[in-house]
C-alpha cells in the first residue's frame, strides 16, 4: 500500500500523524511506502504540486504492480485541475482500490463513471488513521481496524456495517441498490464537468453524502441542484453522514437541523433515510466503497455490503 499525496501537501507539523498512520496500516498487515511527492514542507499554492506532477506520480502508482491500493495522506482542493489526466487504461488492466474522502471524492466518482473502480470513501492516512483513530476508544479502534483489513482483503461480502447509537431513521423504508456518493459539494462540482455520472446510474441507487464547512443554507442548496438535476428522483434510498464544522446548523429561530433540511428537500419523494452515520469529515471513518450493492433498512438502523470489494490480492 502506498500513502500518497493526491491534493494536499504534507505541512511539516503533521509528519507524526503520517508516521503513526503508517504503523497503523503495517498493524493490519500491510507493506506501506510512501509516495516521492509526499515530502513535508514541498507544495504548490494550497496543493502538494502542480496537477500534471500529482497526476504523474499518481498513473505511475497505477501502472506500478507492485502497489495494490493507494491512500491519500489528506484531501484538499487540486483533484480538479488532474481529473483528465489520470491513465483509465492503466486502472483497467489493474485495478485496485484507492482510499480517502474530502476532495478525493472527486476520484472516487470520476473513475467510477470511466472505469468501473470501486473506491473507498475512507479515512484519510493524515487525519484519519494518524489522527481521529488515535483518540477514538481502543474497542471501536479495533472494530475498524478489523473492518478494514477485511474489505481490502476478502473475496467475501461483509455484511452489516457496525452501527453505533448515533445512526437515525429520518425516513423509514428498504432500499437495495448500488452505492453511490461523497462529500455533496464534491458531488453537485462533478456533476457540472464531462465526467458527471450518467442520471441513469443514479436509478435505483442509495446515494450516500457528507459534508464540511460552510453554511447550512449551502448544504440545502446544494440537494436542491441535486433535485433540480433529477438526482432525488431517481435514487432509491439516502445515508447522511456526522456533519462537520457547518455553520447555523440546528441554531435556534435561525436554522433547521439537517435533518430538516434533508427532508424539507426530499418533499414528498418516499425513500429511505437514514442519517448520521460515522463517515467523512467528523471521523473516524466506516468505509463507503462506491459502486458496491448495498441493502438500507432505515427503521432498523442498518447498512450492509452485499458484495466483496477488492479481490484476493495481497496488497502492498
Amino acid at each position: 500500500m502506498v500513502i500518497a499525496s493526491l491534493s494536499a501537501p504534507l505541512h511539516a507539523a503533521y509528519e507524526p500523524d503520517l508516521e503513526q498512520a503508517v504503523i497503523v496500516l503495517e498493524g493490519m498487515g500491510f507493506r506501506v511506502r510512501r509516495a516521492p511527492l509526499l515530502e513535508a514542507g514541498r507544495h504548490h499554492w494550497w496543493s502538494a504540486a502542480t496537477p500534471a506532477e500529482i497526476a504523474r506520480e499518481f498513473n505511475a502508482l497505477l501502472r506500478d504492480p507492485e502497489v495494490r491500493a493507494i491512500i491519500a495522506h489528506d484531501g484538499g482542493q487540486t483533484a480538479l485541475g488532474y481529473l483528465d489526466l489520470i491513465d483509465v487504461e492503466a486502472i483497467a488492466a489493474d485495478p485496485k482500490p484507492i482510499l480517502g474522502y474530502s476532495d478525493i471524492s472527486l476520484l472516487h466518482l470520476v473513475l467510477y463513471a470511466r472505469t468501473g473502480l470501486v473506491g473507498f470513501h475512507a479515512d484519510l492516512a493524515t487525519p484519519g488513521l494518524g489522527g481521529a483513530w488515535q483518540t477514538a476508544p481502543a474497542a471501536r479502534r479495533a472494530e475498524l481496524e478489523k473492518l478494514y483489513s477485511a474489505l481490502l482483503t476478502s473475496p467475501e461480502p461483509i455484511g452489516a456495517l457496525p452501527a453505533s447509537p448515533s445512526w437515525e431513521c429520518w425516513r423509514p423504508g428498504r432500499a437495495e441498490g448500488l452505492l453511490v456518493g461523497g462529500v455533496i459539494n464534491r458531488i453537485v462540482l462533478m456533476q457540472a464537468t464531462r465526467y458527471a455520472l450518467p442520471l441513469e446510474w443514479f436509478d435505483g441507487a442509495v446515494l450516500f453524502w457528507e459534508e464540511t464547512g460552510g453554511l447550512a443554507s449551502y448544504v440545502w442548496s446544494y440537494l436542491q441542484v441535486l433535485r433540480h438535476s433529477g438526482v432525488l428522483d431517481r435514487i432509491a434510498g439516502m445515508v447522511v453522514g456526522v456533519p462537520h464544522a457547518i455553520d447555523g446548523l440546528g441554531a435556534p429561530d435561525v436554522s433547521p437541523t439537517l435533518r430538516e433540511i434533508v427532508l424539507d428537500v426530499l418533499g414528498d419523494r418516499d425513500i429511505p433515510v437514514l442519517g448520521n452515520v460515522e463517515f467523512g469529515h467528523a471521523g473516524p471513518n466506516l468505509p463507503m466503497p462506491v459502486g458496491i450493492r448495498v441493502a438500507l433498512d432505515a427503521q432498523q438502523r442498518t447498512l450492509s455490503l452485499l458484495e466483496p470489494v477488492v479481490r484476493a490480492t495481497p496488497l502492498g
